[in-house]
């Protein structure tokens, strides 16, 4: 059976001017330049009087060796979202006002992505010999890397964020 570490939730919030389409554009084309595959699970939008509000997840994983997986779960959710025209150097260009865009990002280690140890219970008991005994340097040097992976996305999209906010 396949495990699941769950290792770590960041959040990103923002309030302010964005462009949406190109804020999606910049985390997906992240991910796919670190050699994710990207998958919208699900996208909804809803009209209320205080603008588009959108909900949006994502499951992005890579294969970093036979065994292990790194998977991430994100969560986009924008509240309030309107179309704004302002002025850069002297031009007008049209934007997006966010009473709030949040990103959960939630950080797991898959195991055994493919299955091999499932089966009967000698299969299992070698399985746990194997986590327990041989390969925990391994696991906690994939655990690093799933952290530090997430750590860098928050901090490209923050700066992305930030920038782009004050074209």
């Amino acid at each position: 059976m396949v495990e699941k570490d769950k290792l770590l939730r960041e959040k990103i919030k923002y309030v302010g001017l964005g462009d949406l389409a190109n804020t999606y554009k910049f985390a997906r084309d992240w991910f796919v330049n670190e050699e994710f595959n990207v998958i919208e699970e699900s996208y909804s939008e809803k009209i209320t009087g205080g603008g588009k509000e959108l909900e949006i997840k994502w499951v992005c994983s890579r294969k970093v060796t036979d065994y292990f997986k790194i998977t991430l779960k994100l969560k986009w959710i924008i509240l309030g979202m309107t179309d704004v025209e302002v002025e850069v150097d002297g031009r007008k260009k049209k934007m997006n006002k966010f009473v709030e865009l949040s990103i959960e990002i939630d950080g797991l280690l898959e195991k055994d992505y493919s299955g091999k140890w499932e089966g009967s219970g000698m299969q299992k008991f070698f399985q746990e010999a194997y986590h327990k005994y041989i390969i925990p340097a391994r696991t906690e040097e994939k655990e690093i890397q799933v952290q530090k992976t997430v750590q860098d996305f928050k901090e490209e999209m923050k700066a992305f964020l930030e920038l782009s906010g004050r074209k």
